[in-house]
């Protein structure tokens, strides 16, 4: 039977999402009512710049202030797509203590105060959702958190921004510079005029401590994770993959060591296999590898970014909370109690691949071997070639630990024989 009083919904922000959102609801009203159980109305739609046209929109329930729309009392969800750290938290945590349920697509917040919000909505008795926070319209929190609640998950690897990955595919498949790309994907609409936050992966970094904490039941902040960009990839570094049968991808990588004890989160560059299903996730869109005990290997794959996508997920959630209302219930909160360290970068163990500029001389190969050898890391394969008394090296290593590289490269610098390190890159997928 429907509810006659309609749900109550705030939107803040009423950009690119948030238009979106404004307009989902609006054109498809009658289907979240008969999904939902009640009406839904847009209650009131929070911005910076008032007098803006926005089409489909009541101007009567525009206003600038956040804070007394979030205070009303007779908001039931409060749905946020202003991102950034403030206004946003407080705003959320007002929302929460004046009775509001909350919808949020801001990973960079929920990454950094994701404990301190799911508190909040606990002691209030209110839902956190966020589904849109990470990899837009693909369904991913919501399966960690809940399909596969009675699995173990042992490691999350995944292509989580639409952007570096359309600049990594364009360098690969059309041979271009990283500043060719990154204009072609800025020219379309791929890229921000700052593309920081992206291609030096603090998008990914975001979405990676939000993904870790679900996976492995343990509070991991976005400090928490070891960011490397990808602004120093080259055409080099791909044609040099091409030769291992590889491509280059920014992966989020979220692990459970081996035995069980400590949690690893990074986002950096990494050689993938051809052979692997992430290879082929082209220009923007995002795919995630998830590895459980007993579902073995997911792959959630789809658009990562834009207003109908991340829309989509917002929505979702906005479903979901509005039942748990109707319900007198809340969904799943914060599951911190396994409460595992996050081990630092320096104690990750994986392969590498080396490229070194060196003197074309008898010699050389067996004195780079040395250097590997003190180190503890073992040489999978090499491959040299060069002429005119320079030459190049590649190394590829078997499995090692970070720490124990980082200490090799710097003796590998120290050789009078090593004109240079022209590469260092991670591989992964094998």
């Amino acid at each position: 039977m429907m509810r006659t009083r309609p749900l109550k919904v705030a939107l803040l922000g009423c950009g690119v999402v948030g238009s979106e959102v404004a307009r989902i609801m609006t054109t498809h009203a009658a289907d979240l009512a008969a999904r939902i159980g009640a009406q839904v109305e847009l209650a009131g739609v929070a911005v910076r710049r008032p007098d803006k046209v926005r089409e489909g929109i009541d101007p009567a329930l525009v206003t600038t202030d956040a804070t007394a729309l979030v205070k009303r009392g007779d908001i039931d969800v409060v749905v946020e797509v202003i991102g950034g750290i403030e206004p946003a938290r407080t705003l959320i945590t007002t929302a929460f203590a004046h009775g509001a349920s909350v919808v949020s697509a801001n990973k960079a917040l929920i990454a950094q105060d994701g404990a301190a919000l799911h508190a909040a909505a606990d002691e209030h008795g209110r839902d956190l959702y966020y589904e849109a926070a990470v990899a837009g319209a693909i369904p991913l929190i919501r399966p960690l958190r809940e399909s596969l609640a009675g699995d173990k998950v042992n490691r999350v690897l995944g292509i989580v921004n639409g952007t570096t990955n359309f600049i990594l595919d364009a360098m690969d498949t059309t041979g271009a510079g990283y500043q060719e790309a990154l204009d072609e994907a800025t020219a379309l609409g791929y890229a921000e005029a700052d593309p920081t936050a992206d291609v030096e992966g603090f998008d990914a970094a975001a979405k990676a401590a939000i993904l870790a904490g679900i996976a492995f039941h343990t509070r991991v902040r976005l400090d928490d994770v070891h960011r490397e960009g990808m602004t120093e990839v080259t055409a080099a570094d791909f044609a040099s993959a091409r030769q291992m049968g590889c491509t280059i991808k920014l992966l989020a990588i979220c692990e459970r060591a081996a035995d069980g004890a400590s949690v690893t989160a990074r986002v950096h560059p990494a050689m993938i296999p051809l052979s692997h299903p992430l290879a082929n996730v082209r220009e923007a869109y995002n795919a995630v590898f998830v590895e459980s005990e007993a579902a073995g290997q997911l792959m959630f794959y789809g658009p990562g970014a834009g207003g109908s996508p991340t829309a989509s997920a917002v929505l979702g959630d906005l479903v979901a909370v509005c039942r748990n209302r109707l319900g007198g219930a809340t969904g799943p909160g914060e599951s911190a109690y396994a409460a595992l360290p996050v081990s630092p970068m320096g104690e990750v163990v994986t392969r590498y691949h080396i490229s070194l500029d060196v003197a074309d001389k008898p010699g050389v190969l067996a004195q780079v071997a040395t250097v590997f050898a003190e180190h503890g890391v073992s040489i999978d394969t090499v491959r040299q070639s060069g002429k005119d008394g320079e030459a190049s090296l590649v190394v590829v290593t078997h499995r090692a630990f970070d720490a124990a590289l980082g200490g090799t490269v710097e003796a590998l610098r120290k050789l009078d024989t090593v004109r240079g390190v022209a590469s260092i890159m991670r591989v992964e997928g094998e």
